[in-house]
């Protein structure tokens, strides 16, 4: 009687634990689904919104860590120095590939490329970390994928001559996506590094990374720029990766797998709202896949 009240314990903190990652998972993808209304409206080169993103949210995350006493989690050492480092890489990565690839593709069919990545999270889970991959996930992961690719239009395509670029722009593409999926390995891998130390980090090696377009290209020039890109470092960096962070380490690489369609669906309702981008059938039947592919987490 004892063994099964201590096993039940054990299974509520989990899932306890699990709710509480989903919820964090969840609000971060709410706020980056705004984060193209800030790059718009800053209207920007790619790199410079990068390092403006990395910059303020850096300089945001700072003032969070020095009033809260969490700045001595930013000395780290060791394997945690490593890892943290090359997941900041990562995302840097992500985000650069993102960028170059939408020109050379589209931003519809970029998102829907880069959204591969939950099935290389299921994938390194299963093979790294031993985690065991539910029908139930890979199901809710297919059907989000289906709708996400619904939702950006990709059924009223049509065959056309292929643009120049465009194998480039796609093999960009998976190689962001690859990228990306590496860093829930890492949160998992290191429970040790806070969230507030991988978000932080992330924006500094960002800085560094990219520093030198603006002192050959030149700053932004109005003052409405430099603050649509404040508000992208501080609101869409600073406290949305810290909350995607602080999730990610808390839920199974199957859940966050299927929580990271939150972003897109959010990202082309608000582009529908915002900029009045009509949806048609088929893109609100992809709205809905997303949400029902979401919606049956609650089940396991």
């Amino acid at each position: 009687m004892k063994d099964t009240s201590i096993l039940h314990l054990a299974t509520t903190a989990r899932e306890r634990k699990q709710d509480t990652g989903s919820r964090s998972m969840v609000l971060a993808g709410l706020l980056l689904g705004t984060l193209g209304i800030f790059v718009t409206e800053a209207n920007q080169p790619p790199l410079l919104t990068v390092l403006m993103r990395c910059l303020f949210g850096g300089i945001a995350l700072l003032g969070w860590g020095a009033c809260s006493g969490k700045l001595g989690e930013l000395r780290l050492r060791g394997r945690s120095l490593l890892a943290v480092l090359l997941a900041s890489l990562l995302m840097v990565s992500n985000w650069g590939l993102f960028f170059a690839a939408i020109p050379l593709t589209s931003i519809g069919l970029a998102t829907v490329l880069f959204h591969l990545q939950p099935f290389w999270v299921m994938l390194y889970g299963s093979l790294l970390l031993g985690e065991k991959l539910s029908r139930q996930h890979l199901l809710a992961a297919i059907t989000a994928l289906v709708g996400l690719g619904l939702a950006c239009g990709l059924a009223g395509l049509r065959s056309e001559a292929l643009p120049e670029g465009f194998l480039s722009g796609v093999l960009m593409c998976i190689g962001g996506s690859l990228a990306y999926a590496g860093l829930p390995i890492i949160a998992r891998s290191q429970p040790s590094i806070s969230s507030f130390a991988l978000a932080w980090w992330q924006c500094a090696v960002g800085v560094v990374l990219t520093a030198w377009w603006p002192l050959l290209n030149g700053w932004p020039t109005t003052a409405a720029s430099w603050a649509w890109l404040a508000g992208l470092g501080s609101l869409h960096t600073g406290l949305a990766y810290a909350l995607l962070y602080s999730g990610m380490s808390r839920v199974s690489t199957s859940r966050f797998a299927v929580l990271q369609f939150v972003y897109p669906v959010t990202a082309i309702v608000v582009d529908w709202l915002v900029y009045h981008h009509a949806l048609d059938g088929w893109q609100l039947a992809g709205i809905g896949l997303m949400g029902l592919a979401l919606w049956s987490l609650r089940r396991f």
